[in-house]
């Protein structure tokens, strides 16, 4: 785990990280955060509804993308100033999810980095879209 100072960073940089969804990331979210919506965590009811099955937690999509930033891009000490995201596919369990940030711009003055961010699933399809804000450390 690389620390990136705003000065090791350019425009166009990029990281991922992929996991697998499993049935216990997705309880393990509902217990950790009281999201125990039914469309993620009853099989029956998920069933009848236009998803045919359950479906991941839209904010877990969210964590895996704070992993990238948090972990390599910027990397360790980075701070998060803000995230936008736009969900545009179902994940389900099982799914393979690549999140992924690349800079886009970056404020050297301010010490900020503009990152373009989302995740795909293991068919290369994207399922959420976004943008974050961060201050990368001051400190390699």
């Amino acid at each position: 785990m690389k620390r990136l100072t705003i000065h090791d960073l350019k425009t166009g940089d990029r990281a991922e990280f992929s996991k697998t969804i499993s049935e216990h990331d997705v309880y393990a979210f509902a217990g950790i955060t009281g999201d125990f919506n039914p469309l993620h965590v009853d099989a029956e009811y998920a069933a009848k509804t236009r998803f045919g099955a359950r479906i991941s937690h839209g904010a877990l999509l969210a964590g895996l993308i704070s992993t990238v930033v948090g972990m390599k891009l910027p990397g360790p000490g980075a701070l998060y100033a803000s995230q936008s995201l736009k969900f545009l596919r179902p994940v389900y369990i099982g799914d393979t999810i690549t999140a992924f940030a690349e800079v886009s711009d970056l404020d050297a003055e301010r010490n900020r980095v503009r990152l373009r961010t989302g995740c795909t699933n293991q068919k290369g399809e994207a399922v959420a879209e976004g943008e974050s804000v961060l201050l990368p450390s001051k400190e390699p």
